[in-house]
């Protein structure tokens, strides 16, 4: 059923589905992985076995660390590229949050970017304690339209959201579950256990409440998302565009601090 999919990892394990995002060793984002995001998560919610979701990245660096630095730079003066991967984006975030089946993300790693907001569009989170989460566009040029600027103020309210979205810094998952940004964090002796605990809770639950519970929660970012998403994700092409986010890639790969000009 799920065998046609390359950039994801594909586990039924009884009625637990576990997705796994493959690109290790960080995971970054793939055009692969861009397509197949959306369409799994809409088909496990037509799927009658499929009764919880973990979504986890592979190995044990990161979780997924966003959108890769080289592919950036290489990619800026491609601008069809860039914008045939906007409405996926926005797919990817919409599909998780439209999905009706609870997903648990098991975050076993550092999740940048939009490694970080497809991770807390999962309704329950568990993050490694050591492993840090943050929104980092504004470090590389970018405004956060893929997700962050949508996420966060709904989990953490609108001035801390500032204070990580307006700076990129980050947190650990320690940090981060203290302020509510995460479920709960675990030690990497604990993460399995706590994560299995979960989905074994949520998957024998009552299936029709908690996924309609889901929707009834969800139904505010469901709807801001909807309205929102487009123009967020117009505001990061315009910054896309910019001199600051060319400087950005550049002294990554040159492996210098960025000196920004606001142009």
């Amino acid at each position: 059923m799920y065998e046609h999919y390359t950039a994801l990892g594909v586990e039924q394990r009884g009625g637990e589905l576990r997705i796994t995002l493959q690109n290790p060793p960080l995971n970054g984002m793939t055009p692969q992985m861009h397509d197949e995001l959306p369409l799994i998560f809409r088909q496990v919610a037509r799927d009658p076995q499929a009764r919880v979701v973990v979504l986890t990245g592979s190995g044990d660096r990161a979780f997924s660390a966003g959108g890769d630095i080289r592919g950036m730079y290489e990619g800026l003066d491609r601008h069809e590229g860039w914008v045939s991967n906007m409405p996926g984006s926005r797919d990817i975030i919409l599909s998780i949050l439209e999905c009706d089946k609870p997903v648990i993300a098991r975050i076993n790693g550092h999740a940048m970017g939009l490694g970080a907001s497809i991770a807390l569009a999962c309704d329950i989170t568990v993050m490694l304690d050591t492993a840090r989460i943050a929104d980092t566009h504004v470090k590389v040029g970018l405004v956060a339209g893929d997700g962050g600027s949508l996420i966060w103020p709904h989990l953490i309210g609108l001035q801390r959201a500032k204070r990580y979205l307006l700076t990129g810094d980050a947190l650990t998952g320690a940090q981060a579950a203290e302020i509510g940004l995460v479920t709960e964090a675990a030690s990497a002796a604990d993460l399995d256990r706590v994560v299995d605990a979960w989905a074994e809770r949520l998957g024998n639950g009552a299936t029709r409440a908690i996924s309609l519970t889901k929707r009834a929660l969800n139904s505010a970012i469901r709807q801001q998302g909807q309205i929102f998403m487009d123009l967020h994700l117009g505001l990061e092409t315009w910054t896309h565009l910019s001199q600051d986010h060319r400087e950005a890639a550049t002294a990554f790969l040159e492996k210098r601090e960025p000196k920004f000009t606001g142009e």
